[in-house]
């Protein structure tokens, strides 16, 4: 009996430290790609350091919004996947609560976009959005590849 209590013991430990482990691979794996984004685009605008200077700091808060944003908001319609069951009422206020989710970020970006042309001129502007774009094809790509 006491060996049983041993081994599930040490299966609890192992399992706990399996998740632990993998959680902090998902973390670490965010950072890199936060890495590669933050160098994507710094060479695709060709920033000077003095736009590098101002421009980080926006692009970072205005990205922690947006994620917020969409962890708070957006998650809930997401996670409410079995639409076949939701009544008509219910579907209707879910859609209410999408439709304002998807404004507040449409606003986030707006002001973002319009603090942005105090700090680099619109050219670049325009070639931000073109180098997020590219630099998510890319990820998604690599990571096709990668599942093959």
């Amino acid at each position: 009996m006491k060996i049983l209590k041993n081994i599930t013991f040490l299966f609890i430990i192992l399992v706990s430290f399996n998740t632990w482990s993998q959680r902090g691979r998902l973390a670490q794996k965010k950072e890199e790609v936060k890495s590669l984004k933050v160098a994507f685009i710094t060479n695709e605008l060709d920033l000077t350091t003095a736009e590098a200077e101002k421009f980080w700091p926006l692009f970072n808060e205005f990205e922690k919004k947006q994620n917020d944003i969409r962890k708070q908001k957006l998650k809930n319609y997401i996670d409410r996947s079995d639409a076949e069951n939701l009544s008509e009422k219910d579907a209707a206020s879910l859609l209410v609560q999408m439709e304002t989710a998807e404004e507040e970020l449409f606003q986030l970006r707006k002001k973002f976009i319009a603090s942005l042309k105090n700090v680099l001129p619109a050219s670049k502007i325009i070639k931000l959005k073109r180098a997020e774009d590219k630099f998510s094809k890319k990820l998604l790509q690599q990571i096709r590849d990668n599942k093959r």
